[in-house]
């Protein structure tokens, strides 16, 4: 046998990981297909063609050819001895996707496509017909098939099932880390709350309640879209019951939204929630495709793009004076009786409501540790599904101060725990995190953004990112970016001056 040298090895490793990625990249147009596209009667179908390839996906991703190489890519000094090259990062990242994914049975994998694809439809299902109980067998399969997924990785002594799972998703995170995270936060937002909740003035909500045909949001929504730099020849926005950004690569992102008549509102952070993730896949580097350096670096990071553009900028004063003028270009005399006050007051009204995605700023990270809360229960075995309704509706009484009216408005609303992912829902948090401590950094390097946005110019905002963060692709990890990006480790200070700094003068506090 021909012993290869190091650098054809690299290449070797290089091209399967980029072989595996045109198998996976096609597992998600699958996905894509079957929430925005596909018959209703094709589900099951498409559930075996899932399968199949995911377990395909999922051996080529453990081929033991992998490790040889990694053994030999790791004893190159040459190759990999500066950590801040692009062979040692991709190296460092195949190795950790390497030995994650070598701990799962094959026919685990399988079990889990065919059943997140069945109980995706299963939970649309429930969902529109509120009834939790037709979800419920389903769920409780997931719950066992992701405990059973949990025993495979393992987890570190002292840590939990949850941090097995969470380590897909965010590197690193435990339930523990979290916890800790989340405890002092949860407080310095209550004392907000209340103080918002207790005050006399109130903005506007008229810009909630006024009824627009759903054809001119959608032209709207897409203008928008465009006009912060989301680059519709390398992708697309379609409408699906949740929002998502998917697609294969950074010239090919599917974005969805979704409309409701009486609330252009939702449609308007949706979608720029979405564009904020597209965004950030498109500004990922093309010639990285298919490794680690061509991969986004977390679901917090990922996170920290899209609150940056729904909120930073789509709930910002300076966003709604160019704006607000432009809404009379596409719905006319329809909203002629709506003030800026009425647009700008009525993107950051502040009220306990039941749907995480329609939250506002203030009370949206309440809906995550709740969430967060629950899945970690759910995994220890301390809550059963069946009693999972219940404990949804008292946390929403005690943390929010309000009483659930619905399977649908409750805990049905979300998709994630019917996809199987669990472990995921903290990095939105973690976003909002990230994304305030990356927002103020942009504005000390460009004082002068909150203008631009009043002129409708988003680009300065957008190539800082693309140069600051998309184009490392992994080159670092979620804290580590942070530090390089910021000179700072992550704080919940900068979003708290952030919500503070808004919300106070709209409620009189300041």
């Amino acid at each position: 046998m021909t012993t290869l040298t190091t650098s054809k090895e690299y290449e070797q490793l290089i091209k399967q990981t980029k072989d595996a990625t045109l198998l996976g990249t096609s597992i998600s147009l699958l996905h894509w297909d079957q929430e925005v596209m596909m018959p209703k009667k094709g589900i099951d179908f498409r559930a075996d063609q899932i399968a199949l390839t995911s377990r395909m996906y999922h051996e080529m991703c453990i081929d033991p050819k992998i490790n040889d190489w990694l053994c030999a890519c790791e004893e190159d000094s040459e190759l990999v001895g500066d950590p801040t090259s692009d062979a040692a990062a991709n190296v460092r990242e195949i190795r950790h996707a390497y030995e994650r994914t070598t701990k799962l049975p094959t026919s685990l994998v399988e079990e889990e496509a065919k059943l997140s694809s069945r109980g995706q439809n299963a939970w649309a299902e429930a969902r529109k017909n509120n009834d939790f109980s037709e979800f419920q067998p389903w769920l409780e399969k997931i719950v066992a098939l992701l405990q059973q997924k949990a025993e495979c990785y393992g987890w570190a002594d002292g840590g939990e099932p949850w941090d097995a799972l969470a380590e897909d998703y965010e590197p690193g995170c435990t339930a523990a880390a979290v916890s800790e995270v989340f405890t002092p936060l949860r407080e310095k937002l209550q004392t907000l709350l209340d103080a918002i909740m207790g005050s006399s003035t109130t903005p506007s909500n008229a810009f909630n309640e006024v009824a627009l045909p759903i054809a001119e949001q959608q032209a709207f929504v897409r203008a928008i879209a465009e006009q912060i730099g989301f680059d519709f020849d390398a992708g697309r926005l379609d409408e699906s019951t949740h929002p998502f950004c998917s697609g294969t690569h950074c010239k090919d992102v599917r974005l969805t939204t979704r409309f409701h008549e009486n609330n252009v509102n939702d449609a308007i952070g949706s979608t720029m929630h979405e564009v904020g993730h597209g965004i950030y896949e498109q500004g990922l580097l093309y010639k990285h495709v298919g490794t680690p350096m061509g991969t986004a670096v977390s679901l917090g990071i990922h996170e920290s793009q899209s609150r940056m553009w729904e909120n930073q900028v789509g709930r910002s004063e300076a966003f709604w004076k160019w704006c607000h003028p432009k809404m009379t270009e596409f719905f006319g005399d329809r909203v002629a009786s709506l003030s800026f006050d009425d647009v700008y007051g009525g993107a950051n009204i502040v009220r306990p409501d039941f749907i995480r995605v329609e939250a506002d700023e203030a009370t949206y990270n309440m809906h995550i540790m709740i969430r967060f809360e629950l899945e970690r229960m759910m995994m220890k075995g301390d809550l059963a599904v069946a009693d999972l309704p219940d404990a949804w509706n008292q946390r929403y009484r005690d943390y929010l101060g309000i009483d659930v009216p619905s399977d649908t408005k409750g805990c049905l609303q979300d998709i994630h725990w019917s996809m199987t992912s669990m472990g995921y829902f903290p990095t939105y948090t973690l976003g909002n995190l990230y994304c305030a401590q990356f927002f103020e950094t942009a504005l000390e390097a460009h004082p002068d953004l909150y203008e631009q946005f009043a002129r409708g110019e988003f680009g300065t905002l957008k190539s800082w990112l693309n140069e600051n963060i998309h184009k490392h692709g992994r080159l670092y990890r979620a804290a580590d970016l942070c530090e390089v990006v910021t000179g700072k480790t992550l704080s919940s200070d900068p979003l708290m001056r952030h919500l503070e700094s808004k919300l106070k003068p709209l409620y009189g506090l300041a």
